[in-house]
């Protein structure tokens, strides 16, 4: 019986009642109320009517309030509704087209907005991500961060990827951990077969028809993944696109928004010949693959059909993957659901994207999908670059955030070692900052180096802060061979670094350097981890260990090549000393020779490192004795030496206990001296430090009795490990610091 028909049936029975009423999927609470009839009164029953009536007013007083909180609640579900009726219509559209109308699933869909299936909060959502390269790494940080930002689920990200965006997005997830986040690698070497043979003009080369092959590519027990560019941005839940698989039919296997340019109409220029589609064609930027179902109709084959076919008249493919889809497409079209525009709005030039939307709040991916980005022409371009700029710069660490009640949070190391921590120690910030996990990305920026096949090549490894970026340009014009670089940054910080570096006119020419971005993370400077990092990537067989504020001699690279070809470093245990000197001038007329460093030296433009408040760190290189030196000579190793070195690359790795400010590097060197290296003063080497204001780290050093107390604590603990490592005794001097 439908609403009317109830409401007559209640009238005829003149019944006083209030009832709730479900119209188009939402309960309106509604008041029938209908009077006494005139045998009521006749009979006496008139004071009765009375307080039926005082009862009855009362409840509408309250109906009518319940009634005014569902009116705005209403008011809020239009846009909703609008939208759900836009996604039935689409596939009414889609089901006309491949001849299998279901009128009457999209009439329930409509009336019955409440039985959409939500998708369950535990459930696992498959994401698959082709990536390529240092670029590409780079850029699909930003889709990543705003996937987590909304995400609700958990998540498996599957990528089809080569060797260097594997090492990066591996180490990347690694030391992000967020919880309830799973990554899967796929090679791309082993696939690129399967495409290879496709001509393509397209910019991403073989990398951009690798979609075509995931039915393959991914685990069979993989039933459906959504498939993403890694220049898209999420405004909304993922889950809500997981959730359109829903309503595939059983032949819908692909789901895709159409194409918001006119490309595939060949309207852009004269003489333009696109590969065949439907109507407008279909964007890959974001596609619903139902990969069990594509196995069945044996995608593999079908695909490279008509690919074989369309290339006897077309001979390459312009757009990549997308041409082929819309090929198969075209001859397929049952295949097809067609997705809502907004959940892949295209930004880029010649495009109808503004059509897509009427508020820019109903947008769910934003497709950057033009080489000029930010600068294409909408009128809601700055909402879109607001957007794309937030999660840009968005702090990673703040996404780490754990998913209620799904119980699938694996306890890591790093959190057993926390826990492990006495949180009443006075020491205990010192503590954790050795065992926290720092995200990391290497490679920021694209390297390309091969050492030199000689084997005697040397890679220089530094550590720095933003406020050192600026002695990155100027190292780079001292020394000429490989450098590894790690960068203790802020998101935003990083954005600012990369603008610098390839807006630098020496910086953007070098290949050779490689940034390793390590986010901040805790109250201290990690110095120790940032030298691990940077080491933990030098492809060259040995390393100069020296820190960002030294400029090295002209000429040191090449003289560091011979030096450890002549001293056989590669099968001994050597560690070469590159004397350190030091001016407090900004502006320094550098010396291009020792002869020149020496009278500057007898001038007093420049000194011994550290001569007046630290002599200790350097005093057992015996600068008296290189003044003169004309080879190679022999120094022993005491208490609280720290020089600068050239070694072999399998060396210990630094002790993280260590952070900010002290023993950092006296540790490591007293390392390895218990494991029997010698150390060579190198006769014509030099580096000089250049001036600059104190770090933080040292200002509370030097403020902060409770600091020094723990530094001593950490030392002491540091030499009874050493000790109960090599069995031998080691002893710190008593005598007081002085930095």
């Amino acid at each position: 019986m439908g609403c009317v028909g109830w409401l007559s049936k209640m009238r005829r029975r003149r019944l006083n009642t209030a009832v709730i009423v479900v119209i188009c999927g939402f309960p309106v609470l509604m008041i029938l109320y209908l009077a006494t009839t005139e045998q009521d009164i006749a009979s006496g029953n008139f004071l009765g009517f009375t307080r039926r009536e005082a009862k009855l007013a009362e409840r509408v007083r309250e109906v009518e309030e319940q009634n005014q909180l569902l009116r705005r609640q209403l008011s809020l579900s239009q846009t909703h509704l609008l939208n759900i009726m836009s996604e039935a219509q689409q596939s009414d559209d889609n089901a006309s087209e491949s001849g299998n109308r279901h009128p009457t699933v999209n009439q329930k869909s409509i009336l019955c907005l409440n039985q959409e299936p939500e998708v369950p909060k535990c459930e696992i959502i498959h994401i698959a991500i082709v990536c390529a390269g240092y670029n590409s790494s780079r850029s699909v940080v930003t889709l990543i961060k705003s996937i987590l930002f909304y995400r609700k689920n958990p998540l498996h990200f599957h990528f089809i990827s080569d060797s260097v965006a594997q090492l990066i997005l591996q180490t990347l997830f690694n030391t992000w951990g967020v919880p309830g986040v799973e990554v899967s690698f796929y090679l791309a070497d082993n696939l690129q077969n399967e495409v290879s043979w496709i001509p393509n003009k397209h910019y991403s080369g073989v990398y951009g028809l690798m979609k075509l092959v995931l039915p393959k590519a991914l685990p069979d027990f993989l039933e459906k993944v959504i498939v993403l560019d890694t220049d898209v941005t999420f405004a909304t839940d993922v889950a809500e696109l997981w959730r359109i698989f829903h309503k595939f039919s059983s032949k819908q296997a692909i789901g895709l928004v159409e194409n918001q340019s006119d490309w595939y109409l060949g309207k852009l220029w004269k003489n333009h010949r696109p590969w065949p589609a439907l109507g407008r064609g279909f964007n890959t930027g974001v596609i619903l693959l139902h990969l069990q179902l594509l196995r069945e109709l044996g995608w593999m084959h079908t695909w490279r059909m008509t690919a074989e076919k369309e290339l006897f008249s077309m001979l390459s493919t312009s757009l990549a993957d997308q041409d082929i889809f819309n090929a198969v497409l075209k001859q397929h079209p049952y295949l097809i659901y067609r997705l809502p525009c907004q959940w892949n709005v295209q930004l880029s030039d010649n495009t109808l994207s503004e059509l897509c939307y009427t508020e820019v709040q109903d947008l769910k991916v934003i497709h950057w999908n033009s080489p000029k980005k930010l600068k294409v022409k909408n009128k809601h371009v700055e909402f879109f670059r607001n957007l794309y700029l937030t999660f840009l710069e968005y702090d990673g660490n703040l996404l780490r955030r754990e998913l209620i009640g799904c119980n699938n949070t694996k306890v890591t190391h790093v959190q057993e070692a926390l826990n492990s921590i006495d949180e009443d120690d006075a020491c205990y910030e010192f503590r954790r900052a050795r065992v926290v996990q720092h995200r990391t990305h290497l490679y920021y920026i694209e390297y390309d180096y091969e050492p030199a096949a000689e084997g005697n090549d040397v890679t220089l490894i530094a550590q720095l802060s933003m406020d050192r970026l600026q002695m990155v340009e100027a190292l780079c014009k001292h020394w000429e061979g490989p450098v590894s670089l790690a960068l203790y940054m802020s998101d935003s910080e990083v954005q600012q670094f990369l603008s610098y570096t390839l807006t630098s006119e020496v910086l953007r020419k070098r290949k050779n350097v490689g940034y390793h971005i390590v986010y901040r993370d805790g109250p201290f400077y990690p110095v120790n981890l940032l030298r691990n990092v940077a080491l933990q990537q030098v492809t060259t067989p040995f390393v100069f260990l020296t820190d960002i504020d030294f400029l090295p001699m002209y000429g040191l690279y090449e003289y560091l090549k011979k030096s450890v070809a002549a001293m056989g470093l590669e099968s001994s245990k050597k560690a070469l000393i590159v004397p350190a000197f030091e001016t407090q001038r900004y502006r320094l007329t550098f010396p291009k020779s020792k002869a020149e460093l020496l009278s500057m030296l007898d001038m007093g433009t420049l000194f011994t490192f550290r001569y007046h408040v630290w002599t200790r760190g350097h005093a057992p290189t015996n600068y008296g004795k290189w003044r003169t030196a004309t080879t190679p000579y022999r120094v022993q190793w005491e208490p609280d030496f720290e020089p600068y070195i050239v070694v072999r690359r399998d060396i210990p790795e630094y002790d993280r206990r260590f952070v900010g400010f002290g023993w950092n590097k006296v540790s490591h060197v007293m390392e390895l001296y218990a494991q029997g290296y010698e150390f060579i003063v190198l006769p014509n080497a030099f580096i000089v430090h250049m001036p600059h204001a104190p770090s933080f780290d040292i200002a509370k050093f030097r403020s902060s009795s409770q600091y020094r107390k723990c530094l001593k604590i950490l030392k002491a603990e540091f030499v009874k490990d050493l000790s109960r490592r090599y069995g031998k005794q080691f002893t710190i001097e008593k005598k007081k610091l002085k930095r």
